[in-house]
């Protein structure tokens, strides 16, 4: 770890369900702290203001765009990225109804999924096109992407 000098502080994050102890300058966003720190690569730089969520990450059980959050502020909260998601049930099903083409794009998808149907256990496809409208994704339909949260859904119905 890195020593803090007069520019950097040292916060605690815990992500993916470990503690980690990094030095940054205060200004240092989430996902350029995962990234560059914690060496996450699993959310991806895109727009950097908001607008594509590629960089997608779950704080507190929530969706989060990680390019808008200091990492200073998520302290004490609990952060999943995709790397901590382990081959969830909607990963799988990403590739059952092939919802990606170049995939730069998925794991933000993936992240809002999953905190959609962590949050919600049988959303309707209106729920899940509100939640997904959020992110961008300049490759594929987005018919794939939602056919693949709703089929998650469908089978914990059963």
């Amino acid at each position: 770890m890195a020593e803090s000098g007069p520019n950097l502080v040292i916060i605690k994050l815990r992500v993916n369900g470990e503690n980690h102890s990094v030095a940054i300058p205060p200004s240092k966003t989430l996902l350029a702290t995962l990234r560059e720190d914690l060496f996450l690569t699993g959310a991806k730089p895109g727009c950097f203001n908001g607008d594509c969520g590629a960089c997608t990450t779950i704080i507190e059980g929530m969706p989060m765009k990680s390019c808008l959050m200091l990492a200073v502020e998520a302290q004490g909260k609990e952060i999943i990225t995709i790397e901590g998601l382990k081959n969830s049930p909607l990963q799988q099903t990403f590739i059952e109804e092939f919802a990606f083409q170049c995939g730069y794009c998925t794991p933000g998808f993936i992240m809002n999924g999953h905190a959609l149907l962590q949050n919600e256990a049988n959303p309707s496809k209106e729920k899940i096109k509100e939640w997904l409208e959020s992110n961008i994704c300049r490759c594929t339909s987005y018919e794939e992407i939602e056919a693949a949260v709703l089929k998650v859904s469908a089978k914990r119905k059963e």
